[in-house]
């Protein structure tokens, strides 16, 4: 599969990958996320230093050591809750790498993702993120990433919402994949009843082997 978005090579996976993604904050409940490998390793990590604004409206993606891998900023105004995506720190003075905003077709909500490159490529993004249930595909309507529920296979117990997997296709970048999660939890949360994206919810595994 192509990849069309490639925030850092060391970020493409060849193989299906399944991270863990967990909402995490140094002050305030559920203003942060990390991001853990498969072995348990601190991948990527989004810090949040306080309720204000510009931390609702700017977020930046970055990996385990803090170097800034993505910016991700609300497009102010905007009717359709729209967000920018930005490589690195900031956006002054950037192009954006992508857009992301709701969209509705025939009384049918959903997310789209504009991706720009050599040339501009359009993501869907169906199911339910408030559930943790969706999946993000490509112009070609391949699965290029799922968001599902997390259960400790220990004990056979579905994790709350706080904890979930991000589940990648080979060649998907995980940055961008995570990057899509930032955006969707600011337009979405945890509101079941707000949460518009929900198209056709994935069956299950959609992306995921057995």
């Amino acid at each position: 599969m192509r990849t069309a978005v490639a925030v850092g090579n060391g970020f493409v996976y060849e193989e299906e990958t399944h991270l863990t993604v967990r909402k995490t904050s140094l002050f305030f409940a559920g203003d942060g996320f990390t991001v853990y490998d498969s072995q348990g390793k601190l991948l990527l990590r989004v810090d949040s230093y306080g309720p204000g604004a510009r931390y609702r409206d700017e977020l930046i993606l970055m990996d385990a050591s803090g170097c800034c891998l993505l910016t991700v900023r609300r497009k102010r105004p905007s009717l359709h809750h729209r967000w920018e995506g930005f490589l690195g720190e900031g956006t002054d003075g950037k192009k954006p790498m992508f857009n992301v905003w709701r969209s509705s077709i025939i009384g049918r909500s959903a997310v789209t993702v504009e991706v720009y490159g050599n040339q501009t490529e359009e993501y869907q993004i169906e199911g339910s993120f408030g559930q943790r249930s969706c999946v993000i595909f490509n112009g070609e309507k391949e699965c290029v990433a799922e968001i599902r529920r997390k259960v400790d296979a220990s004990a056979n117990v579905v994790l709350g919402k706080d904890v979930f997997s991000l589940c990648l296709k080979p060649g998907s970048d995980a940055a961008f994949a995570m990057g899509l999660v930032l955006v969707l939890d600011q337009i979405i949360g945890d509101d079941v009843d707000d949460d518009v994206v929900v198209v056709d919810p994935p069956s299950e595994q959609i992306c995921t082997s057995p």
